[in-house]
């Protein structure tokens, strides 16, 4: 393998149209996990934002690179950009720094010498969180805490049945619960975040529940679903994007059958009200408190 990217860097790097893609973030990408050692000649990096996750996938990316390649890793400023330096000094590696676009760019070579990596790759590794008693990630959404909105929607929301999905099902925890109900005759756990998704498999023991790695503003819809749960993203890339939950409303309801059910959490300035009454026949605020609203949304 030549070259490998992690990420969709803003056009002004020039990304390398040829490269493998290893974001856990773009559905059908080469995991940079599965790499080997030493069999990568170039690496670009868009560096995520968390401390624990960026420095794993930069040890990880060092690791899969061969002695001599290149890694061209980038940040914004005020999302890791001006910490990019020193994580990469803290290797042992010698860092060349430019700033362009609002960004910091660092590139250094493998020397073969670095050192700190495989404590990077474990502080960021696929883990048992402590107190949490789940498998989760750094870079999974709440990877170490059970959210708010999602405990919330857990604790209001009837026993379900039939046959539904959980749009968005990070590590598990909301599937944990709709599959208290022996009523329920299949789940489908769907994320864009790979992490999120081989975190659920191991979260998640029982037959009734399946895992997709999918972006659900593309899935297809067979309107067959009984139910739906949702605690639904409105962040892209860190900048809020309140069209990715309406995103999700609207193929909840091409997924329901005609009296199929959304429940669905959101925090309280996002106004999905109106694509929630267009999208369905029956829409019901079910609670209201701590910054998260609830509905209850019949097709």
């Amino acid at each position: 393998m030549t070259g490998i990217l992690y990420g969709r860097p803003p056009r002004v790097f020039d990304p390398p149209g040829a490269a493998t893609q290893t974001s856990p973030l773009i559905t059908g990408s080469t995991a940079l996990e599965a790499l080997a050692d030493g069999s990568v000649e170039t690496a670009m990096v868009y560096a995520p934002p968390g401390v624990l996750e960026r420095r794993y996938t930069l040890a990880q990316a060092l690791r899969a690179l061969k002695v001599g390649g290149r890694l061209d890793v980038m940040a914004a400023k005020d999302k890791g950009g001006s910490r990019l330096k020193k994580e990469l000094q803290a290797f042992g590696l010698e860092v060349g720094e430019t700033a362009k676009a609002h960004h910091r760019r660092c590139v250094v070579i493998k020397t073969g010498a670095e050192t700190g990596l495989d404590a990077a790759i474990s502080a960021g590794a696929l883990q048992i969180v402590e107190g949490l008693d789940a498998w989760s990630q750094p870079g999974v959404f709440a990877w170490d805490r059970i959210d708010a909105g999602s405990a919330q929607l857990a604790t209001h929301m009837p026993a379900l049945k039939g046959a539904g999905a959980d749009l968005g099902c990070g590590y598990g925890a909301l599937a944990t619960v709709v599959l208290r109900s022996e009523a329920v005759t299949s789940l489908r756990l769907i994320d864009l975040d790979r992490r999120a998704v081989e975190a659920a498999k191991k979260n998640v023991e029982d037959a009734r529940a399946t895992f997709e790695w999918a972006d659900v503003q593309t899935l297809e819809a067979a309107g067959d679903l009984d139910f739906i749960v949702s605690n639904p993203p409105f962040h892209d890339g860190g900048a809020e994007d309140r069209r990715l939950g309406q995103a999700f409303i609207r193929k909840a309801a091409e997924m329901l059958k005609k009296g199929g059910v959304l429940w669905l959490v959101a925090n309280r300035h996002l106004p999905y009200e109106a694509e929630l009454k267009e999208a369905f026949k029956r829409v019901a605020p079910t609670a209201d408190g701590g910054g998260y609203k609830l509905f209850e949304a019949v097709k």
